[in-house]
């Protein structure tokens, strides 16, 4: 039988990476963003793809997103909880509380409306059950300088896997977490960018695709087992250590 999974921020970087990978494998993929020319390009020749344009910081249009997935595939297996944002870095006292907010409204109120959006769905459908993979991020255990917002939010997301990973027992529900370190993506490319003109040595990354395979590997698992926590790095990141 297909399986079908919902990808959020589905229009560019990591999410449109994990999307292209699923509808590669024969996957039905909900494509969820706020760009729905940017799904509709995702789209253009995929039949199995369906475009959710959605804001996840809407929580009423987030539902109706889903239910939309659903009523197109019949149910959804996999949520694939990704879109999120950074806002620009700095010390906590210059950080503009706008950017507190939207960090919260996307980063950790989005990733909850969706999961819970997805949870109540795998709890009722026939058969029972489904998978949550959280995108969490290095930053929810080592944080950059300057990245308040970011980190603290991404650290909720921690939290939020680990509550979901136990809630979801008793319905067949599993949830799991993938922290990626330095994936090519535009945001590392802008940081690379940055460094290149302070003259300093730009960031170790790898390519997305492992991301993509990473996903998929959990994705393809039985419910009967779960990976609960993945770090996916660039090896000469200096993530382990101490100064």
């Amino acid at each position: 039988m297909t399986k079908s999974i919902l990808v959020t921020g589905a229009s560019s970087g990591i999410g449109r990476a994990i999307a292209e990978r699923f509808l590669g494998a024969g996957w039905q993929v909900g494509l969820l963003a706020r760009r729905a020319d940017l799904l509709e390009e995702i789209a253009a020749d995929h039949p199995e793809a369906l475009v959710l344009a959605c804001d996840v910081t809407d929580a009423a249009a987030v539902e109706q997103a889903f239910a939309r997935h659903v009523e197109a595939f019949g149910r959804l297996d996999v949520l694939f909880n990704n879109a999120g944002i950074f806002t620009p870095a700095g010390p906590i006292d210059e950080i503009p509380i706008e950017d507190w907010s939207k960090a919260l409204a996307v980063n950790l109120s989005g990733m909850f409306y969706c999961a819970r959006a997805a949870f109540a769905q795998m709890r009722r459908q026939a058969p029972q059950g489904g998978r949550i993979i959280n995108n969490g991020s290095i930053s929810a255990h080592t944080p950059r300088p300057g990245a308040v917002t970011y980190t603290t939010t991404k650290h909720g997301v921690t939290g939020l896997t680990r509550q979901l990973a136990l809630d979801g027992r008793p319905f067949d529900i599993a949830c799991g977490q993938i922290d990626i370190g330095n994936a090519l993506t535009p945001l590392l490319d802008d940081i690379a960018a940055q460094a290149r003109q302070k003259g300093e040595k730009e960031p170790p990354s790898f390519d997305i695709a492992h991301v993509a395979d990473a996903v998929m590997q959990m994705a393809e698992l039985p419910l009967s087992a779960n990976v609960l926590f993945q770090t996916l790095m660039a090896t000469q990141m200096p993530y382990v250590g101490r100064g």
